[in-house]
């Protein structure tokens, strides 16, 4: 699939290790919270959450967790008021680099995030500086064990999506964003075994960054990954072997 960076098959392979330290969950908490507080907490009126709901569901969070924390971010039971921000910059390589922030403190995120970015030789721009590079579009990973991949071809042009493509690992369905927790459902409910089911920023070209000098660069996207107010965040290169 043009465009889909190697950043975001790195961050596939990590996602047991982040679960396990909670922070995907941590992660899909704050977006609940957000999208009820954004929508209401109804999913059916309010297709974030939906989507948020789908990805909770994916992740294994239990019932009462989605359910209470959508009602912590509707204003139904008490809980932290978190704020939404975007930032954009430059990484090693001229590489882009695009992160979806909820944070309670803005001033101690950014000062953060901007440390992070200076230490690994990177920098913080302007908003808009890097966003025009990127197409936000709805990914959808469908474990590849066991599956008949002219089946999930057709079953998911069927219910929608835009484009599929095998990667190392597993299957990559991309979709319009406001239709992907409705096609991750629908896939679901003929026998699939949904991985992952996001709204991600996809680049729309690639940079080509050699394996030898991209260590700094892995460091950087590790960290700001590792943030606990970092929700999602993408870039555009692709690792290639050193010569």
């Amino acid at each position: 699939m043009a465009g889909h960076s190697k950043w975001a098959n790195i961050k596939h392979k990590k996602a047991a290790q982040d679960a396990k330290r909670g922070k995907v969950f941590t992660k899909i908490i704050k977006e609940l919270m957000v999208a009820a507080k954004t929508g209401g907490s109804d999913p059916e009126a309010n297709p974030r959450l939906r989507q948020a709901i789908s990805t909770a569901k994916a992740a294994n969070m239990p019932s009462d967790t989605i359910s209470r924390n959508v009602q912590k971010g509707a204003g139904e039971l008490e809980g932290v008021d978190y704020e939404e921000l975007s930032y954009e910059g430059f990484g090693p390589e001229g590489v882009a680099i695009i992160m979806d922030v909820m944070t309670d403190n803005k001033n101690r995120t950014v000062a953060e995030i901007r440390h992070l970015m200076t230490k690994f030789g990177g920098n913080l721009g302007e908003n808009g500086s890097v966003a025009w590079m990127f197409e936000k579009l709805g990914q959808i990973i469908i474990e590849s064990e066991a599956i008949n991949e002219e089946n999930l071809f057709n079953d998911a042009l069927e219910a929608g999506a835009h484009d599929f493509n095998k990667d190392e690992i597993d299957f990559l369905i991309t979709t319009s964003p406001p239709i992907t927790a409705e096609i991750a459902e629908n896939l679901e409910n003929k026998g699939y075994n949904v991985i992952s089911s996001k709204i991600e920023m996809v680049p729309k070209n690639i940079i080509e960054v050699s394996e030898s000098a991209s260590s700094s660069l892995i460091s950087l996207m590790e960290k700001l990954e590792e943030h606990d107010d970092v929700q999602n965040i993408a870039s555009n290169f692709q690792l290639i072997p050193a010569s």
